[in-house]
């Protein structure tokens, strides 16, 4: 039956390498973990057991891009498959869920983030499930280059959903993050199937490279070969515009993307890529996930990557057609502090995690937060933030309980004499009861959960049921917003201090990672031995060859990159700029949220204080936090 699917539907004869196991483990009904190089043909994995399985199969995604170009894939082949995102309207959305009630649908496609969604975990549960797939899974470790925090809560979501079982696909993952995988979804080393990493037609070139010659290079570079379809990745957006206009000044049909362009504007431009109507795409990170296009024949990075994982990444978006590729970095160490950045913004004060803490304890049993409020309050990024109270919950603090939408508010598009007319008796009393604590002001009503209980003891949940029905039948039209997390506080036995000693020790010691992660990275760069073997061997594939032939260490080039020497600073030049933020804010600002100013990181403080517009800001970002960290704490004891 699988032979035929695969010949019939998916029109391919055979199945490659790895996926014949991971197609058998799925169907015997054992979890499983599929490693596979980028483009080896890992959705496959759960695209054609879906259509065997007698239920749905949810997959968690971490990108919109990601969900529509497999979504289009698979109805090009007639499969029943839908994604539930925020580029849908009501409509959209609600025939969705009907499609898959009904049992219609065979592959929904969802972001993790969906899951924290009251409603959608309301109607999710009713839904028998067959197969958990989530893609992009290294994001489920804190040892990986993309840790999601929200990732940690899948298998969470998997029991009490009871979902049978999960298949894992990742591209980049480590050892480290492999083991990680294994342990929170109790896969076993059997049913973890690594296919390696090494590719055989990506030719690897690390070209040393000041930053004034680089602009020079990457149009010798381009019009070696003009046509060839290239990605050339950058760090910032500015960058990428700047580029693109100054290939185009040379004749190459280049354009920019990165996420500070509108949606639509993204998608004509990346389906004029697709359909060879440009040639270059000069993209931050925000491009190439999903983008299923075989004949990109060159990808140069004109920046440093974040990490050797999105380097491999990134390559492993060229020759997908199995034809003879280029992998040109353009290297030098002057974006390392822009990196470095990166790492430090995300780390939070001392004083920051305190604030967290006390407030946890002071809110004992029950504590709820709504996020981007706490992240202004607290002085810590979202991100972050999200990934302290993830370690709150590892050290047994807080237990999540549930998330749920604070304000409920709908306006009506059936008469409400009507509706509450196709109801009777108990039901029909409950239906008046929500209407009756929902007062309404020139269109909208606003739900009052608190008089709901009060006067009519109606739960929330069946409220929300309620509501949520009444908006799928097109009675009223329904929208929920500030979402607020519901923690239980189970442990405030132990001593604050210790507490905060803990997750500051967590924080610095993720902070070193990652910068002992970019050392790596220039190390890799940098290497005397042949760099397929070395990146195949850094992601557990122990099979390459010693000497691929095919990168610029095995043709005897070995790399230096090229450092920028800053001038020294002058410390006094510090003090009226530290004073701006200081009069703006108050005297009692850490040293490292002073540093962060200068270096041009911003901070939910920094964006309250308005600190872009300061003398100050970002005047040292060419500067290694490290070193400014130092001059700040001179500056100051002086």
């Amino acid at each position: 039956m699988i032979e035929q699917t695969l010949k019939q539907t998916f029109g391919f004869d055979s199945l490659r390498g790895g996926q014949q196991q991971v197609i058998d483990t799925v169907m015997s009904g054992h979890s499983c973990a599929a490693i596979f190089p980028t483009g080896a043909g890992k959705s496959l994995c759960y695209q054609l057991p879906a259509l065997h399985l007698p239920h749905l199969t949810l997959v968690i995604s971490p990108l919109l891009a990601l969900m529509k170009d497999q979504l289009s894939f698979l109805h090009d082949k007639g499969i029943a498959a839908a994604s539930i995102d925020s580029s849908q309207d009501r409509q959209q959305t609600q025939q969705v869920m009907a499609d898959a009630r009904s049992g219609q649908l065979k592959i929904l496609m969802i972001s993790v983030e969906r899951l924290k969604n009251e409603r959608f975990r309301q109607f999710i549960s009713q839904v028998p499930i067959s197969l958990l797939v989530v893609d992009e899974a290294h994001c489920i470790s804190e040892w990986g280059h993309n840790f999601r925090p929200d990732y940690l809560k899948i298998p969470h979501y998997q029991q009490t959903l009871n979902i049978p079982q999960t298949l894992l696909l990742t591209a980049t993952a480590t050892s480290d993050v492999i083991s990680d995988m294994q342990n929170k979804f109790a896969i076993s080393s059997d049913n973890t199937v690594v296919t390696g990493f090494y590719r055989n037609n990506l030719d690897l070139s690390i070209i040393p490279s000041e930053q004034q010659d680089k602009l020079n290079q990457l149009n010798q570079t381009i019009q070696a070969s003009p046509l060839s379809p290239t990605i050339v990745y950058v760090t910032l957006q500015h960058t990428a515009e700047y580029l693109a206009e100054q290939l185009q000044q040379t004749g190459i049909s280049a354009l920019a993307y990165h996420a500070g362009l509108e949606s639509q504007n993204r998608e004509y431009i990346q389906q004029q890529f697709m359909t060879g109507e440009i040639n270059c795409i000069v993209a931050t990170i925000a491009f190439g996930m999903g983008v299923d296009k075989s004949d990109i024949r060159r990808v140069i990075h004109f920046d440093l990557p974040k990490s050797i994982e999105n380097y491999a990444q990134e390559i492993g978006r060229a020759g997908r057609d199995g034809q003879h590729s280029q992998c040109i970095l353009l290297g030098n160490k002057d974006g390392l502090n822009t990196l470095n950045n990166f790492v430090y913004g995300d780390t939070p004060d001392r004083e920051s995690i305190e604030y967290v803490v006390k407030e946890i304890y002071q809110h004992s049993p029950m504590w709820e937060v709504q996020l981007i409020r706490f992240s202004k309050d607290s002085n810590i990024r979202q991100l972050p933030l999200k990934t302290l109270l993830v370690y709150l919950e590892l050290e047994g603090v807080i237990t999540p309980k549930y998330s749920y939408f604070s304000d409920y508010r709908f306006k009506f598009i059936t008469q409400k004499q009507q509706i509450i007319d196709k109801f009777e008796g108990e039901r029909r009393l409950f239906v008046e009861s929500i209407f009756t604590c929902s007062p309404q002001a020139r269109t909208w009503c606003q739900i009052d959960f608190d008089a709901l209980w009060q006067g009519f003891h109606a739960e929330r949940q069946r409220v929300v049921k309620a509501i949520d029905y009444f908006n799928e039948q097109g009675w009223i039209e329904l929208e929920s917003k500030q979402i607020t997390d519901v923690y239980q506080v189970t442990d405030i036995t132990r001593s604050q201090s210790e507490v905060i000693d803990k997750l500051d020790l967590l924080f610095k010691n993720k902070e070193k990672a990652e910068t002992v992660r970019l050392t790596e990275m220039i190390g890799f760069f940098e290497s005397d031995t042949c760099l397929s073997h070395r990146l195949a061997h850094y992601f557990s594939d122990h099979n390459a060859p010693q000497a691929c032939g095919h990168c610029s260490a095995c043709r005897g080039i070995i790399a230096s990159l090229p450092q920028q020497v800053n001038p020294p600073i002058d410390l006094s030049q510090l003090i009226p700029w530290i004073e701006e933020f200081e009069n703006a804010g108050s005297k009692s600002l850490t040293h490292e949220a002073l540093t962060r100013m200068l270096c041009g990181i911003t901070t939910p403080l920094s964006t309250k204080l308005k600190a872009k517009k300061m003398g100050g800001f970002a005047r040292l970002e060419q500067y290694p936090f490290s070193e400014v960290l130092k001059m700040v704490q001179e500056v100051r004891k002086s």
